[in-house]
């Protein structure tokens, strides 16, 4: 859907320039990740959404037999999740810092936390008390991020320390946000191509915060198996649309620029670091079904079938804003999603947008309570996510179908280096 920009991520389970993975389980070889998931990004806007899944396919489909044995690397410049392909299985959740636990805790917590992630990131048990529950199963590639809300820092004493693009966002007329699942002093992001790798790193996590933190809030997405499809494809999201035909490509020149804090940034401590939005968009599927196809076209601005532009080509062809029909009306309509979204609309802001579809039962009404765990990443959200969300929310034919229902903001420094853990410098600068 949202045609912002959205370049292609990285094929799932891989890091470039990384080296093959090592054996870990006896019997069970790591190889590099063959699979076909992409990225996926929804920018639902207040009164409007943006709406964008992106895809990294390889060059050959790979059995689901073989998922097991993709594995994507822990250490490196960035933290992983945030350019590796989209996940079949993901748990986002958030913690708060017990009463009276303050730097020291939270240095211990993460210290923990960063020995957890990466040994289950390598196909290893758990350190403490392992459960068991991926006894079976090899890496499917893992990942595990971790981030920090605006209120760790006065949690900490580390004030002087929190960075300005972590200012709370501005408020968006088509938010209904519940602030118990909102925001959090920590935050971690899970995503394997297997539920039970997955659950298991969720219980992991959850027990190492031990007595340290509490969780505040958790969501549970998912996202198509690598392999589902004859061949690799950009993804649908749960409105039946082609969702990320766009989204920033690690191919493009100003991708680092775009998505990632630069090595002489600003605080040092986020160098290579990133900014993620948290937003759990519910779609409103009965409203949305009743539509007509021509009408859900109208509404996005690109054909259901193939994600081609309403102005005609294939799904990559560029759309043409001013091209019109015989009676002069614009093919692609003023308010389209699509054109909305478009970076070239909104002053070059860009986000990496990588999210999962989440779907928690039926209300009591017999509504679908489903939607979209929107997740993106930019260098600062100042320039990214808040210029297209306003833009959004002056006006967008997909905001009657969308409801923001919770909202968060966390600031993800770089990746750690071997023998570091994850925001030492943080904690310990």
């Amino acid at each position: 859907m949202a045609d912002q920009s959205i370049p292609e991520a990285r094929t799932p389970g891989t890091v470039p320039g990384a080296p093959e993975a090592t054996p870990t389980h006896e019997g069970i070889s790591r190889r590099r990740l063959l699979g076909t998931a992409g990225a996926t990004g929804l920018v639902l806007g207040t009164t409007g959404a943006v709406v964008g899944y992106a895809t990294a396919p390889s060059e050959a489909t790979a059995p689901l037999t073989s998922l097991g044995a993709d594995r994507a690397m822990f250490h490196g410049k960035h933290q992983p999740g945030i350019t590796d392909g989209l996940q079949a299985r993901g748990h986002l959740v958030a913690f708060d810092l017990a009463a009276g636990a303050g730097r020291k805790e939270a240095a211990a917590l993460l210290r923990r936390w960063t020995e957890t992630a990466r040994r289950l990131m390598a196909g290893e048990p758990s350190p403490h008390d392992d459960t068991d529950v991926a006894r079976d199963a090899g890496p499917s590639s893992l990942t595990i991020t971790f981030g920090f809300g605006h209120s760790f820092f006065g949690r900490t004493g580390l004030e002087q320390q929190r960075p300005a693009a972590l200012d709370p966002l501005p408020e968006f007329s088509s938010d209904h946000l519940d602030k118990n699942r909102s925001n959090g002093d920590l935050w971690v992001q899970i995503g394997a191509n297997d539920a039970l790798v997955a659950f298991h790193a969720l219980r992991a996590i959850q027990k190492d915060a031990s007595q340290a933190a509490k969780v505040r809030w958790q969501m549970n997405g998912f996202n198509r198996s690598p392999g589902a499809t004859a061949h690799p494809m950009t993804a649908r999201n749960l409105m039946g649309q082609i969702d990320g035909t766009r989204n920033p490509k690690p191919s493009e020149a100003d991708f680092d620029q775009r998505i990632f804090v630069p090595e002489q940034g600003e605080p040092a401590w986020m160098a290579n670091g990133s900014y993620a939005v948290v937003r759990r968009i519910r779609m409103l599927l009965d409203d949305w079904e009743k539509l007509s196809v021509k009408a859900q076209e109208d509404v996005i601005g690109r054909r259901k079938s193939d994600g081609a532009a309403l102005s005609g080509g294939t799904e990559t062809t560029a759309m043409d804003l001013e091209k019109t029909d015989a009676q002069g009306n614009l093919l692609v309509p003023i308010n389209a999603h699509a054109r909305i979204t478009r970076p070239d609309q909104n002053g070059g802001a860009a986000m990496l947008r990588r999210p999962f579809s989440f779907h928690d039962g039926i209300d009591p009404d017999g509504v679908p309570d489903a939607g979209l765990l929107f997740i993106c990443w930019q260098a600062d959200p100042l320039r990214g996510f808040v210029p297209v969300q306003r833009k959004l929310d002056r006006g967008d034919a997909l905001s009657k179908f969308i409801r923001h229902e919770s909202s968060g903001l966390f600031a993800v420094p770089g990746g750690a280096a071997d023998g570091e853990y994850v925001g030492q410098k943080l904690l310990e600068g």
